[in-house]
Order: structure tokens, then C-alpha cells, then sequence
């Protein structure tokens, strides 16, 4: 399925809207939103911790989602600055970018490796394999499961592996290994074109996510054909505590 970008921007404010418990709305709004944070109905089951905090920006104004006893000090600490200003606030650890297919287009395989897509009811037989933890949840009973992948053979052996989790109705995440010796062929970026392709396919939005210092896997992304959509802070350190990961 095609979907057009105003199409898959509407439906990622709709969902990052259900996981901050904001409206769509405040997406596209001036400065800083805070609204309580509430483990809603559909929302992409992460892990959740108390006090709970994220912070989010698309490109417009920055949604901070927090406990209702972090909010006070949120809003006293963040009062009068600019995006930049809030995601460099010592409360802040760590921060995701997230990308999203932008008009893309095949990549041609690689030649000398053999690849193959695997469904659902057949990924769990791949979880004897080891080095693909980005790509592989290996548990049949996760809160986001393993729905398809596709993998690159060298010599009938596994070498590298895109795969996608269900994270929500319309969005499946991406994620990609690559064995270390096999990472100089630009297997990352084809097996996460075509997956991203595939997905499409069967009517659902592919995702892609890293860290803001991995560039290596932000050079997959861009070659793969997904576009920077929105940044995330996944955590933050509020009385000498650290928040779990959120996002």
C-alpha cells in the first residue's frame, strides 16, 4: 500500500498522541506541551516505570510527557526555553531518533548472498541463532511480537537479519544485525529497504529507530530510504534517580 506522507504523519500523531496521553493537536502547536502521562489503551507497550517521564518533538512544538508529581518541577525547569534548550537539560539522558519511509524506493539485492523473508509462525525457529538481538525479541510471549523478517544466506549461513515487531495497529518496528564480518557489504541497508517495502505492502507503516549517537545505523536509514520523523529522549534522572527506558 502507498501510503502518502500527510497520510503517515496523521497516523503517527495518532499514535504518539494515545502513548503521551495529549491530543494530536499539541504536535503542531508553538513551545512546550505538558500533559500527564497515562498508560492508555493501544498505546506502544514499552516498559513503564514511575515516575514516568518522555519527551518528544516532530518538528513544531516539543510534548513533555510526565507523572503528575514530575510535572511542577517540569514546567518550572523548562519555562522559557526552546527546543534545543529542553533536550540539553541535565534531567535529559539519552535520546532516540525515529525514521520513517519518505517515497521509497527498492534497493537492488546484493549480489552473492541468497535472501529470503520469514513469517510469523516460522521466527521462532530462528531464535537458536545468536547475534540478532536488534532484530529478534526471542520470546514467544513478548508485549511486541516478532511478525516478519528477512534474512541474508552466505555459504547456508545467516549472516544478517532485518526483522519488525508489532508495536501498535498501524506501526511495526525494524530492527537490523549484520554479523561483523559481513558488514562491509551494505547488507544493512538492503534488508531494511526491502523489509520497509514489504510492510508497506501488507498495509502497515514501517518504523526505524536508534540512538543519537549511533551514526552508522543512521547511515542505514537514509541509504534504506526512511527520513528523520521525530525525536524522543527515552528517559530522564530526576532525585538522583534514573527512569527505565520509555521509548
Amino acid at each position: 500500500m502507498n501510503y502518502t506522507g500527510k497520510e503517515i504523519n496523521f497516523f503517527l500523531k495518532e499514535q504518539l498522541a494515545l502513548d503521551c496521553n495529549c491530543s494530536p493537536d499539541d504536535f503542531e502547536k508553538e513551545g512546550i506541551v505538558f500533559c500527564e502521562a497515562k498508560q492508555n489503551a493501544n498505546r506502544r507497550p514499552f516498559p513503564w516505570s514511575e515516575p514516568h517521564f518522555e519527551m518528544l518533538h516532530m518538528g513544531a512544538s516539543v510534548v513533555v510527557s510526565a507523572s503528575a508529581k514530575l510535572l511542577p518541577y517540569l514546567q518550572e525547569q523548562l519555562a522559557g526555553k526552546n527546543r534545543d534548550e529542553a533536550f540539553e537539560m541535565p534531567f535529559v539522558i539519552g535520546m532516540g531518533l525515529y525514521y520513517l519511509p519518505d517515497k521509497i524506493q527498492p534497493l537492488p539485492l546484493t549480489e552473492g548472498f541468497i535472501f529470503e523473508f520469514i513469517e510469523r509462525s516460522d521466527i521462532p525457529a530462528y531464535y537458536k541463532f545468536e547475534g540478532f538481538k536488534n532484530t529478534l525479541q526471542y520470546d514467544v510471549n513478548h508485549s511486541r511480537p516478532d511478525v516478519l523478517a528477512m534474512i541474508a544466506k552466505k555459504d547456508n549461513r545467516i549472516i544478517g537479519m532485518a526483522g519488525a515487531s508489532i508495536d501498535c495497529k498501524m506501526f511495526w518496528q525494524i530492527g537490523i544485525d549484520i554479523l561483523p564480518d559481513f558488514r562491509r557489504f551494505g547488507l544493512a541497508a538492503v534488508l531494511t529497504n526491502a523489509l520497509a517495502i514489504e510492510i508497506l505492502e501488507r498495509g502497515k507503516i514501517p518504523y526505524y529507530g536508534t540512538s543519537a549517537s549511533n551514526i552508522a545505523s543512521q547511515r542505514v536509514a537514509h541509504r534504506a530510504g526512511l527520513q528523520p520523523a521525530w525525536v524522543c529522549s527515552w528517559r530522564g534522572r530526576f532525585d538522583g534517580k534514573l527512569t527505565e527506558p520509555t521509548c
